[in-house]
């Protein structure tokens, strides 16, 4: 991950999540709340893992995540999120947060970045070995 807050473009892959926030979104100062992204970062990254290990996961640890810029009403956020690690029952997935702003000259800034836990469960909780691929 890197931490870029300069103008800059997606990946070139597809979005685990992709979202407009709404003005109820916002906080006191007038930006998309952190918690909203913190929550979306967490769906993003509970998909990616839930496809590499096909079965239900749980959040463990929210590793790292860090706001680089803030985010208003007016923009397209994106959320990118790969498995950077697959251990017995655990699994850690990277999500990077852009935003497009703009219809004739868009701007992409990377506005936030995240690494969280996760472990694979069975249907009734209990933690599960992840099969090779």
């Amino acid at each position: 991950m890197t931490t870029d807050t300069h103008d800059t473009t997606l990946p070139d892959e597809q979005p685990a999540l992709r979202l407009l926030p709404m003005p109820r979104d916002l906080n006191a100062a007038g930006d998309i709340f952190g918690g909203w992204v913190m929550s979306q970062v967490d769906v993003a990254g509970s998909i990616a893992a839930m496809r590499r290990t096909r079965c239900r996961v749980v959040t463990v640890a929210v590793n790292s995540f860090v706001f680089l810029q803030p985010i208003t009403t007016q923009y397209l956020v994106s959320f990118y999120a790969r498995v950077s690690r697959v251990g017995n029952s655990s699994i850690t997935v990277d999500v990077e947060v852009y935003a497009e702003t703009g219809y004739e000259s868009v701007r992409v800034l990377k506005v936030a970045e995240a690494a969280l836990t996760y472990v694979a469960v069975s249907e009734d909780g209990a933690k599960r070995r992840i099969a090779p691929e």
